[in-house]
């Protein structure tokens, strides 16, 4: 294997031994060594005019470096020995400060391990204090524990009793209910609702309206009781229609709640109610209906109470009814002032109709008098004129009378002529 080196590049190549002897049999010629030699000469030429170039350029730039050199070593030294005084300055200056700083660690280490000390004795007072309200803590915690396990037994203690009252009241009224009569049974349901309600009434309901329906509507039904009350504007806070449904345990065909609802929802609507509420003692077994107050979802503002809840379901209602008094007092405000402007427009009409019938009575009478006015005026005038002409007359015969003269009157009658003249002869003699 043989090398080869670039002319140009200078980089070397292996070359197997017959890639060599098949280049050098193609470059072996005269011209080609000939035009060889002429470029090395050429590049020797070229190579060595650069490198006396770079030589001379290399020996300026070396000068220019050198002087730089020695003014930035003379300048270094300057700062050296400026910074050097300045160190020492600075050192001295430290030296005086870590002095005054020892001193004054001394003087806080010392005030410092006093503190130190008076914060471990306040710690220490504080722990004391701590276990103290801690073992106090733990005394109030023992009380408070024994107090809640004793009424827990007051609790349970009760609730047993509770339990025991209730049982004994359901077979109080199971022993009561097997010995009245079907209508005797619904009827002591009835009567226990009221007298319920009586026992609170004047303490919670002083105002409200709870009475027996008696008014049977146009379909020929009617509710048990009905519970209504208003608000101090006079608005409807809530009304409830009641219905109480009871049955012997010995009755042969059970009825169900749901018997009962559409009669009660029609009840509740002819009636103008806003709830129906149906207390009932039948399926006594249904948990559904012993859980409490159960709502019918099949009607609108139903629900279904067991006599116990009686009370509780009126309270609940009316409750829920409060939120909404100021705006139904508000809405009662608003009709009424509504009320008033109609009655207001109402009265207005009345008295303008009452005002046009008397005017056009008035009217009427108005031009009946202007026409009797008018015929009597023209009666006036027929007697003012006839008046008038009885004047001309009356002054012709004044006229005359006036000229009338006793000569006058005897100038046809010489005998009454005669009497005259002796009347007045003896008239003048006397």
């Amino acid at each position: 294997m043989n090398k080869i080196k670039c002319p140009h590049c200078g980089k070397e190549f292996n070359l197997e031994e017959s890639d060599y002897d098949a280049i050098a049999k193609q470059i072996h010629t005269v011209e080609f060594e000939k035009e060889l030699h002429i470029r090395l000469q050429q590049q020797e030429d070229l190579a060595a005019a650069n490198q006396e170039t770079a030589r001379a350029k290399m020996e300026a730039e070396k000068a220019a470096m050198q002087a730089k050199i020695d003014q930035a070593e003379a300048k270094e030294k300057a700062a050296l020995d400026a910074l050097n005084a300045k160190k020492d300055e600075e050192i001295a200056a430290k030296n005086l400060e870590i002095a005054k700083l020892q001193a004054d660690i001394r003087i806080s280490q010392e005030s410092t391990k006093n503190e130190v000390t008076q914060a471990l004795e306040k710690q220490r007072d504080k722990l004391q204090e701590q276990e103290l309200s801690i073992a106090q803590l733990k005394s109030e915690l023992q009380l408070v524990k024994e107090s809640d396990a004793n009424k827990m037994k007051d609790l349970q203690a009760k609730h047993q009793e509770e339990l025991k009252d209730k049982d004994d009241q359901i077979a109080f009224l199971r022993d009561f209910k097997a010995k009245l009569s079907t209508k005797n049974i619904g009827e002591s349901l009835e009567q226990y609702c009221f007298e319920q309600f009586n026992s609170i009434r004047m303490a919670a309901y002083p105002d409200a309206y709870f009475e027996k329906d008696n008014q049977v509507s146009g379909s020929g039904s009617k509710g048990d009781f009905i519970f209504r009350e208003k608000t101090k504007e006079g608005a409807e806070l809530l009304s409830i229609m009641f219905e109480m449904k009871n049955e012997a345990d010995t009755t042969s065909t059970k009825h169900k709640n749901e018997d009962f609802f559409k009669e009660l929802d029609k009840d509740r609507n002819e009636k103008g109610c806003e709830y129906a509420v149906l207390v009932s003692m039948l399926e006594a077994d249904s948990d559904y209906y012993n859980a409490g107050i159960v709502q019918v979802y099949k009607y609108p503002k139903m629900f279904v109470v067991r006599p116990q809840c009686f009370l509780a379901i009126i309270s609940l209602l009316k409750n829920a009814a409060l939120s909404a008094a100021d705006y139904k007092d508000q809405l009662m405000i608003a009709q009424r002032q509504s009320v008033d402007v109609t009655n207001f427009e109402n009265e207005l009409d009345t008295f303008k109709t009452y005002i046009s019938n008397k005017y056009e009575y008035a009217s009427d009478r108005f031009q009946d008098a202007i026409k009797e006015l008018d015929k009597s005026i023209a009666a006036l005038t027929k007697v003012k004129d006839a008046l008038l002409k009885s004047e001309d007359h009356l002054r012709l015969a004044n006229d005359k009378t006036q000229n009338l003269t006793i000569k006058a009157l005897t100038a046809n009658a010489p005998s009454i002529a005669a009497k005259f003249n002796a009347i007045d002869n003896n008239d003048t003699k006397k």
